[in-house]
């Protein structure tokens, strides 16, 4: 089980296991706001399995905080379809082929299918006469810019959207 962090602002951080949750509240540097149905169970003391805390101090977050290029992170922002033809994606494909100058940038990959990506090569979409499902970008909102909110939990809902 993960735990979500907010800032003493309520604005989220990240993503925590729960083990490094309990240990912020039991230190004092934060509290439980919502916590999972399976309490953790020690010798002495049962305590709530926390599912979203707040830190009792304000952490400042440097703005403008990038998402970093990944070839998970593409596929999951064209959510595993090709931008040519909509099937399902497993590889990643440069619109302007690296040998030709293309750059790994959020706007110049996008997800592709392995027939695609044979079929196309080294040319661009518009030399094989193909559109782009997508205008590639850089992703925005809460699941992108806290890390580990990918997988989220339901209890998270109200404070992430709180961050869109």
């Amino acid at each position: 089980m993960r735990t979500l962090v907010l800032n003493a602002g309520y604005e989220p951080l990240a993503v925590v296991s729960f083990r490094r949750a309990l240990v912020l509240v039991l230190a004092g540097k934060a509290t439980v706001i919502a916590d999972g149905p399976v309490p953790v169970v020690s010798g002495s003391v049962i305590l709530p399995r926390p599912s979203v805390i707040v830190l009792g101090r304000y952490v400042r977050v440097p703005h403008g905080r990038s998402v970093p290029v990944s070839r998970r992170g593409v596929l999951r922002r064209d959510d595993h379809r090709c931008a040519y033809c909509g099937l399902h994606a497993t590889t990643i494909d440069h619109v302007l082929p690296r040998s030709r100058g293309g750059r790994d940038t959020w706007e110049n990959l996008v997800a592709c299918c392995v027939r695609c990506n044979n079929v196309k090569g080294n040319r661009t979409p518009e030399e094989k006469g193909w559109t782009l499902r997508v205008r590639p970008g850089v992703p925005r909102g809460p699941q992108w810019v806290v890390r580990g909110a990918d997988v989220r939990d339901p209890q998270w809902e109200e404070y992430l959207a709180a961050a869109a």
